[in-house]
């Protein structure tokens, strides 16, 4: 018999600022090398190899090994979203410089929630979905904004989309396959209420391969390594407004 789950054993482990750099850095679903993991995080190489053991011994990263070397990376989309949570709740950093606030800015903007597109563009892409038919909603409300019985403090355990009589042309315009993504092994729709924005942004298998499909057609710059922001290019801005009508601010 087992009793209840040791919430307070896992929770210290978030409690440290440098572990939580390691798990930040891993935070965009990549899997990386300790010594990577160790200048993305500033911390020392015997620093990093501590803090990494105490995160697999408690099921929040994984090691993978290839030849000689090891990649660690997270357990699963679980912990990415557990990190989104915390941020929602947690006070933010005291901005210190003019590199810091830019950096915060960039976060607000677009930034990668483990593999899928989040911040004010992740979640204007979503509403766009809606509006154009590929998503629709089952509860009444025509648009993304936070439902009474949405927590801050979780994830949306459950969501009230549904592909919607667009999805096929809207997301094959994006580039996006419907029939292979849904052949996946994850759900293919699940939903974060966005810690920036207080909006929903699409996750699960189809988040990601839109996020995927978006940074192969140069829609987005590659991740800048230890920053899980990312930019949105010129021909990026133009496809999505002519697509989606998405229109955000320079």
């Amino acid at each position: 018999m087992t009793g209840d789950a040791d919430i307070a054993r896992t929770a210290t482990l978030f409690a440290d600022p440098a572990r939580v750099r390691v798990l930040m850095a891993l935070a965009d679903g990549r899997a990386l090398a300790a010594s990577v993991l160790a200048n993305e995080a500033g911390l020392s190489a015997q620093g990093t190899s501590a803090h990494l053991a105490k995160l697999r011994d408690a099921s929040l990263v994984v090691v993978e090994r290839s030849g000689w070397h090891r990649f660690y990376r997270l357990a699963g989309p679980q912990v990415g979203e557990i990190l989104e949570t915390l941020a929602q709740i947690a006070p933010p950093q005291p901005v210190t410089s003019l590199k810091s606030g830019t950096r915060a800015e960039a976060l607000r903007f677009a930034r990668t929630c483990y593999d899928h597109l989040a911040g004010r563009l992740g979640v204007a892409v979503t509403a766009a979905l809606v509006t154009h038919g590929a998503l629709a909603t089952t509860d009444g409300v025509p648009g993304t904004e936070r439902r009474e019985q949405d927590r801050l403090s979780a994830p949306l355990a459950t969501h009230p989309y549904v592909l919607g009589p667009k999805a096929g042309p809207v997301f094959g315009d994006l580039g996006v396959d419907l029939d292979a993504v849904r052949r996946r092994r994850r759900p293919l729709l699940k939903f974060c209420l966005d810690w920036s924005e207080q909006r929903h942004h699409l996750a699960g298998a189809l988040g990601a391969e839109l996020a995927a499909t978006f940074e192969r057609r140069d829609w987005l710059e590659p991740r800048v390594p230890g920053h899980r922001a990312v930019r949105l290019t010129d021909t990026g801005r133009t496809q999505l407004q002519d697509r989606l009508d998405v229109r955000i601010p320079r």
